[in-house]
């Protein structure tokens, strides 16, 4: 892990966890029910770190092959091993043991990890969407002005579980619900053909939608790119995980590219892959996998030390859809943005201390 090779490593431990939802999340491609992971600590010479690795199959390895991974690098306890884990195909230890390296090393700088992170001055808060899952128009309005009513200006409904016409009278509703100065985005998770991305593209232009994400399968860069300069935005996730960044700026498949920091592999790459995209004039849209709340403040950080001054709201306010969390959020939401703790690290003692239980 190159420049985190001045940490000497005492110990790497990790402290396997579940958590439940507070009610499923429908998506195009099933509901989500529990997140199972790892809260990963390194002790180094002069520093504690704290990490998460919370694998989420079809973006990640899955649950068997993170536990494999991380057990190896607990083992051994060595730098060296946790640089030897395979983040192609383990991205959610790789991105466990890495903030846990990078946490530690903020702290022995002294600093917050965006800044740490970050080649300029950080943000010091992040604006943030809600979302809203598969459900019916009349629950989708009344969600909607739910979502205005606690300040979040950006709203991101789920589309793709049930017939185009019926998503297209819930985006509708929730124009209606809440008028012209609120930004709606839609997450199809690549279940449309083109034909049916095309219709719905008909319905999100006359509401204003903001982008569609991942309207069309990981593997159809062609068909994304095909998608664009129709008047709606057209955003990339799956893909990031199912083929290479790079095969997507070469396409241009993507008009913004969503990141998680856990299917990625970590902090430092998903931000590599952030600037790439910010010379090609590609905006970038960090989001969880429904962490819990080490790996949410660390993508938070992630955020905060994104390139430019204008960031689209990033998918970050998933903490509510847990039903209980690790330890107490040492962030909260105020008129839909997310200020960036401090530091040292992640959240000074606020999190480290969890290396303590």
């Amino acid at each position: 892990m190159d420049e985190l090779d001045s940490l000497e490593t005492v110990s790497i431990d990790i402290d396997p966890f579940t958590l439940e939802l507070s009610r499923p999340l429908s998506t195009a491609t099933g509901d989500i029910e529990q997140r199972r992971g790892y809260v990963v600590c390194v002790e180094t010479n002069d520093a504690v770190g704290v990490g998460e690795a919370t694998p989420l199959p079809g973006w990640t390895e899955s649950y068997s092959t993170c536990q494999d991974a991380l057990h190896s690098v607990s083992v051994d306890s060595t730098l060296a091993s946790a640089s030897a884990l395979d983040k192609a195909n383990a991205s959610a230890a790789y991105h466990g043991v890495e903030l846990a390296y990078v946490d530690a090393m903020a702290r022995h700088h002294d600093r917050s990890l965006a800044g740490f992170l970050s080649t300029d001055t950080p943000a010091t808060s992040v604006p943030v969407n809600a979302t809203i899952g598969d459900c019916s128009p009349e629950q989708t309005r009344k969600r909607a002005q739910s979502a205005v009513a606690d300040g979040y200006t950006t709203i991101k409904l789920k589309v793709g579980a049930r017939e185009i016409e019926s998503d297209c009278d819930r985006v509708i509703a929730a124009r209606s619900a809440v008028g012209d100065d609120i930004t709606l985005r839609v997450d199809a998770n690549g279940v449309w053909n083109k034909a049916t991305a095309e219709q719905f593209l008909e319905t999100a232009r006359a509401v204003d939608i903001s982008y569609i994400e991942q309207p069309l399968p990981a593997s159809d860069l062609d068909g994304h790119a095909s998608l664009r300069g129709r008047g709606v935005d057209i955003a990339v996730d799956e893909s990031m995980s199912a083929t290479d960044p790079e095969q997507i700026f070469a396409a241009g498949a993507a008009d913004i590219i969503v990141c998680k920091p856990m299917a990625l592999g970590g902090p430092r790459q998903t931000l590599a892959v952030a600037h790439k995209a910010d010379i090609l004039d590609i905006d970038t849209v960090i989001t969880t996998t429904i962490d819990a709340v080490i790996a949410r403040v660390g993508a938070l950080h992630v955020a905060a030390a994104l390139p430019g001054s204008d960031p689209r709201a990033c998918g970050l306010a998933t903490g509510s859809m847990l039903d209980d969390d690790l330890t107490t959020d040492p962030v909260s939401i105020t008129d839909g943005h997310m200020s960036v703790p401090t530091g040292p690290g992640l959240a000074g003692g606020a999190l480290s201390s969890y290396c303590n239980h």
